[in-house]
């Protein structure tokens, strides 16, 4: 069964997400070693095609090997061994399984500072996410399902329902949000702990259907740099750097974050945002919409796409929808504002549009439901 749901997923990545190509060069990370099956697939439907696959194995157990004692020149020449593989490369699939996500937990601060802006800024963030085709996902080994607080079997089924799903149906879905946000130029957001307001005005919208990260569902852009003022208070744990945050909330003021407070980790957390002098200006605004995600998982690429959610992500913005914001992180962080959350609202130029995560639109809200949006029986 599982091989059968890897042979289905390998094809969603190639065939619809990358959109694999023969002559083609695609770099593959298999991160953990739970994902060699999956990547064994993906490179075999690779050659296929007729592509041609770099792959190489990494997970936090080598990481910290290196990025610990590892000084500048040696991160440097990391970065121009990877640039010239990316560079070289028409398409990126990061397969991301390791079996300890808290491997770099005990690293020193200032060595991951210099790992983000010395190799992890210029491959990924500069080459990478803005001149390959990429898709960035996560495998369902046992610390993933151990995060998720549920059994393996249980989530390895919640998994492949979630990433097989319908994305070509997903994408025409978005069309109407992605123009409602377009066309949006105050917003205001309200939940408990939460009163925010931000601009749109000028900045593109982009929406995420499956060809950037699987699984996927949410409509990004991102908000006038200086436009943020209020407090948000997020209220889903998020599993960053090896560490997790609980309770963070941010005050800005006239865009910038001037006061970070969490539940604990409070110092660690404002070293991350004293990385650089953009990492306290937020480069994404971004509404979730995948009716399969329910729950926060503590993991990134899940916990942004939950349903009747939004992330407010400080650090570097993305070229398709770009506020002027540089920086080496790039944090989603999440609140949910459904009522098993606190509830909340959404309003657009005075506009209630989406209440306790359900949007007033109710063609809108059927087009996101999983009634429309289940793939195939795998």
């Amino acid at each position: 069964m599982k091989d059968k749901r890897n042979e289905a997923l390998a094809h969603q990545l190639l065939d619809y997400s990358t959109e694999l190509q023969k002559g083609e060069v695609l770099y593959l990370e298999i991160k953990g070693k739970d994902t060699l099956e999956l990547g064994k697939e993906i490179i075999k439907l690779a050659t296929e095609k007729g592509a041609t696959t770099f792959w190489y194995y990494n997970d936090e157990s080598l990481i910290r090997n290196w990025v610990g004692i590892a000084g500048d020149d040696q991160f440097k020449k990391q970065a121009d061994l990877h640039m010239e593989l990316m560079k070289r490369s028409d398409a990126y699939i990061g397969l991301r399984g390791s079996d300890n996500p808290f491997d770099l937990a005990d690293i020193d601060s200032k060595q991951i500072d210099k790992m983000n802006t010395l190799f992890y800024k210029p491959v990924h963030l500069e080459q990478r996410v803005k001149h390959t085709r990429w898709v960035v996902l996560r495998f369902p080994n046992n610390a993933m399902a151990q995060l998720a607080e549920t059994s393996q079997e249980k989530f390895e089924d919640f998994y492949y329902q979630v990433c097989c799903a319908d994305y070509a149906k997903m994408s025409l879905a978005q069309d109407k949000l992605k123009a409602l946000v377009e066309a949006t130029d105050k917003v205001h957001i309200k939940a408990p702990g939460t009163d925010l307001t931000f601009s749109l005005k000028g900045i593109p919208v982009v929406k995420c259907d499956g060809q950037r990260n699987i699984p996927d569902g949410e409509v990004y852009t991102a908000p006038v740099k200086e436009s943020v003022n209020g407090t948000i208070k997020y209220n889903t744990p998020s599993l960053y750097q090896g560490n997790i945050y609980t309770g963070i909330t941010f005050t800005f003021e006239n865009g910038k974050i001037v006061k970070a407070t969490a539940d604990g980790n409070v110092d660690k957390l404002n070293k991350v945002l004293d990385t650089d002098a953009g990492s306290r200006y937020i480069g994404e605004f971004a509404i979730g919409v995948n009716p399969f995600i329910l729950q926060p998982m503590k993991d990134t690429l899940f916990d942004e796409k939950i349903a009747g959610s939004f992330h407010f992500t400080p650090g570097q913005c993305y070229k398709e929808a770009a506020n002027g914001n540089d920086s080496a992180i790039h944090w989603d962080l999440v609140l949910i504002q459904r009522p098993d959350y606190g509830g909340g609202e959404m309003w657009f130029d005075g506009k209630l549009i989406r209440k306790d995560g359900v949007f007033t639109d109710a063609e809108m809200e059927k087009l996101f439901s999983k009634e429309n949006l289940k793939g195939a029986d795998i």
